[in-house]
């Protein structure tokens, strides 16, 4: 049997539906595609938010390492400039205290050549008695000397007598004795009040004080105002 020849209408109609499967399949094709593309999107952009986010994390721990670093040195050079500047300090008041200690020295063996010359020695000793006789104002006192000294102090001390007699309007027993070391440079200490008063006019000991009382004006006079101090003392 032989086939029917299909009519125009019907061919019209099989084309439509021809027409219509293919337009379906690409439309399904081009949603695909499309959601696909998407997706694929989706992630690279994802890809990219992180991968920025990890660069930007690494960039901050590097710059965090860095700063660390930078402290670290800041600090470090810090305190080798105050090392540096603590050692300076040290070294300068070293050499300070060693040009004072070379004055006192000088100043010592001065004194010790005060005794050498009679007539000025007799004269300090009559000035130092005097003075310790006004200061205990007793009527009798020991002048302990150098056994050297003997002589020249028994006429310093009445020399001394007789000036503390014309200051005071007192009269004042003095007795000489030996004793004081021989390693002192001179000079005489007064015991009075039954010995429990003593009062040391010795050539060492009036240095001594005058090293500690005038020590600030040395000072001052030598290396000139310390910013440090707002007084001598």
């Amino acid at each position: 049997m032989s086939a029917r020849a299909l009519s125009d209408d019907e061919v019209l109609t099989e084309m439509n539906k021809m027409v219509a499967f293919i337009k379906q399949e690409a439309q399904e094709k081009a949603r695909e595609i499309r959601v696909k593309a998407d997706e694929e999107f989706a992630i690279e952009k994802a890809c990219c938010y992180y991968g920025a986010k990890l660069v930007k994390q690494e960039q901050q721990a590097i710059d965090a390492q860095y700063d660390k670093k930078r402290k670290n040195a800041e600090v470090a050079q810090k305190i080798a400039q105050s090392t540096l500047t603590n050692k300076s300090r040290l070294k300068l008041l070293q050499q300070r205290e060693e040009h004072l200690q070379d004055l006192f020295a000088t100043s010592r063996s001065l004194i010790v050549s005060l005794s050498s010359s009679e007539d000025r020695y007799v004269q300090f000793l009559e000035n130092v008695v005097t003075q310790g006789l006004l200061a205990l104002m007793e009527a009798d006192v020991v002048l302990l000397a150098r056994d050297k000294d003997l002589d020249i102090m028994q006429k310093a001390a009445e020399n001394a007598e007789k000036h503390y007699n014309d200051i005071s309007g007192r009269s004042v027993t003095t007795k000489v004795q030996g004793g004081l070391s021989e390693d002192l440079a001179g000079g005489v200490v007064l015991i009075g009040a039954k010995n429990r008063i003593t009062i040391d006019n010795t050539l060492d000991e009036r240095l001594r004080l005058l090293e500690d009382r005038m020590l600030p004006e040395i000072r001052y006079d030598l290396f000139g105002a310390n910013p440090n101090r707002k007084f001598f003392t």
